[in-house]
């Protein structure tokens, strides 16, 4: 594991004090986390990481992507990763989440291994510089959708997931088209996920998609994906 970067050691230092043993205990039981935990909340941990970030001297895009990595790739509890994703998602920062930082996403997502790393990186970093790089990440997410790597499949599955009218279908059905067959739990649930939340949008659509491939959709997928149709 590399030494820990200064940013690091303080978000460790104070998630530690606000440690709870017990939540810690309960938190990696319900992950079935191999990673430890501090025992911290998410609303204190995002007090911590305001605290740490707000002197935080990032001068350009390169530095940024290094305080970034800095904390993900010396995380030794699972609760550090999440600072690692709140320091990448930091408002300050914005100018900063250009199209250099999509290795950076893609590593967090494979490493991270698991949903409460993956989700936020999908839903907002990726969804993100998918506004902002359209053409590139488009490629790019139907890419990661045809990936041996379940979590980069999740990604492009649900990168969209806050677009609303602005959801491009060709790339949300692109990106779920390959694992429809799969027997992934988290793929279905992904695919059920992100039509449940276009269906807010556009009932119709979804309504028209699910019975069109209902004989392709998971009995999960089509659950999640009509919960609220009625």
């Amino acid at each position: 594991m590399p030494r820990p970067s200064r940013l690091l050691l303080v978000l460790r230092r104070e998630l530690d004090v606000h440690g709870d043993p017990e939540r810690a205990r309960g938190a990696r039981a319900y992950m079935k986390s191999a990673t430890p935990f501090h025992g911290v909340g998410a609303v204190p941990l995002r007090a911590i990481c305001r605290g740490a970030i707000a002197g935080l001297d990032v001068p350009d895009a390169g530095a940024f992507r290094r305080e970034v990595l800095g904390v993900f790739r010396g995380a030794a509890f699972r609760e550090e990763m999440y600072a690692a994703v709140e320091l990448a998602r930091w408002r300050a920062f914005a100018r900063f989440r250009d199209l250099d930082a999509l290795p950076v996403w893609e590593e967090m997502v494979v490493e991270g291994a698991w949903w409460d790393v993956v989700d936020p990186v999908a839903s907002h970093l990726l969804g993100e510089l998918l506004g902002r790089e359209p053409r590139a990440l488009r490629r790019a997410m139907l890419a990661w959708a045809r990936s041996d790597n379940l979590w980069k499949r999740r990604s492009a599955i649900l990168c969209q997931l806050g677009f609303k009218e602005k959801t491009e279908l060709d790339l949300l059905y692109g990106a779920i088209e390959p694992s429809l067959g799969s027997k992934e739990f988290f793929l279905r649930k992904a695919i059920g996920w992100a039509l449940r939340q276009y269906a807010r949008t556009d009932p119709v659509e979804v309504r028209r998609y699910v019975a069109a491939n209902a004989d392709r959709l998971s009995a999960l997928s089509r659950r999640e994906a009509t919960k609220h149709l009625g």
